[in-house]
């Protein structure tokens, strides 16, 4: 479906930008971080230069205007109804869960995650000198879920759960049954459960997302929240976490203050009021262009490389590619696939060992980029391939 009204077609150039994603590495053709190649929505892109044109950028409070413009997101599109005294400012949901993880466990203890899952997870867990467990995901004629019984025993033996929702790499909404059953279990084994629900507002056309605390009342329950992947302004830094748990959010206020990690930088609130009050009409044409480009990647793969096949998903703009059929390692085949064609896609071993025969690809780009990755990753493989036979 074209929208005309927004332009998501122009290939804009990020090199020389101090671009994590263009510069880091200088590849050809990044596919791999978690950030759009879009420009923003020109509602953001006004307010930021409306107060770029104030000559002053001292210190900066965050208003109530912004955790209403937070409350009144959720309650229209979610019908989740937050309340002020309950929500925290964060720099980010990475910085949060870290400063949580400080307050609310101790050295060694573990904390529970569902691979395959986003890398940054395994950091922030061991960096703080906690114990990774992992409650691997059934894999199952290409569709992913839960092993509740596994998850049931490994929560006997957890200080805390961090659950990613919608799932990061492989794009699933958990249903309203299996977040009930995740907080039933968590309250069986008195777990502190922190749920990262950044990539909320990214699902298909007429899908919604169930956020957490819409389908379980269990009480030690966190929530941690941002714009920043659905308006593609994580450079901003903006977050909030959220809790009905006043003793909870205590402890975690404290913590986020002592880790400097409470106050905005001078365009955060400009930014999230203008994306959750302003450029919800854009977020939706997003959606269909982000959908149009998943059908663009599933139509390519079944015709012009059927070895790589598509995890089906329904959230994210982040395709999860099952590799198993080339039978080699996620890293020895990113790093063929950068040194022969200059594309990085993300190694699934990142997000756990039992993920090693994926890739993760970022499709949120121009359909320019997209089809021009998609023809270097049908080389690559077709080259590796011609290789392996000859040796």
């Amino acid at each position: 479906m074209k929208n005309t009204e927004y332009d998501f077609e122009s290939v804009i150039e990020r090199k020389n930008t101090n671009s994590l994603k263009w510069d880091l590495f200088g590849d050809d053709l990044p596919m791999w971080v978690a950030d759009m190649d879009f420009r923003v929505a020109p509602q953001i892109e006004k307010a930021i230069q409306k107060r770029a044109e104030h000559p002053v950028f001292g210190y900066s409070i965050v208003p109530d205007s912004l955790f209403g413009a937070y409350i009144s997101w959720w309650d229209r599109r979610y019908d989740f109804k937050m309340s002020r005294e309950d929500m925290l400012y964060a720099t980010g949901v990475m910085p949060s869960i870290s400063s949580m993880i400080r307050c609310l466990s101790e050295e060694n203890d573990n904390i529970l995650i569902q691979s395959p899952v986003y890398h940054v997870f395994y950091y922030v867990i061991e960096d703080n000198n906690r114990n990774v467990l992992e409650n691997e995901l059934i894999y199952e004629d290409g569709v992913y879920r839960i092993d509740f019984d596994d998850l049931d025993e490994k929560l006997s033996d957890s200080k805390m759960m961090i659950l990613c929702n919608p799932h990061n790499p492989i794009g699933k909404i958990w249903s309203k049954e299996e977040l009930a059953r995740i907080g039933e279990l968590c309250r069986k084994h008195d777990v502190i459960l922190v749920t990262d629900e950044i990539h909320c507002d990214l699902t298909d056309p007429g899908l919604k997302y169930n956020p957490f605390m819409t389908s379980s009342d269990y009480d030690k329950s966190i929530l941690c929240l941002s714009p920043s992947k659905s308006f593609n302004i994580a450079g901003f830094q903006s977050s909030i976490v959220y809790s009905k748990n006043e003793d909870l959010l205590t402890k975690i206020k404290t913590q986020l203050h002592v880790d400097s990690s409470d106050s905005a930088n001078v365009f955060a609130v400009s930014a999230v009021e203008a994306a959750y009050n302003e450029s919800e009409e854009w977020l939706e044409a997003l959606r269909d262009v982000l959908y149009e480009n998943k059908q663009t990647v599933k139509d390519y793969l079944s015709s012009e490389l059927p070895v790589v096949k598509l995890v089906e998903c329904d959230a994210t703009y982040l395709l999860w590619l099952d590799c198993s059929d080339l039978n080699i390692s996620s890293k020895v085949l990113s790093e063929f696939l950068r040194q022969n064609q200059g594309l990085f896609l993300s190694p699934g071993v990142q997000f756990g060992q039992c993920g090693d025969k994926f890739m993760r690809m970022n499709i949120a780009c121009p359909q320019k980029l997209l089809k021009e990755g998609l023809d270097k990753l049908k080389v690559g493989v077709i080259a590796l391939n011609n290789i392996k036979s000859f040796q």
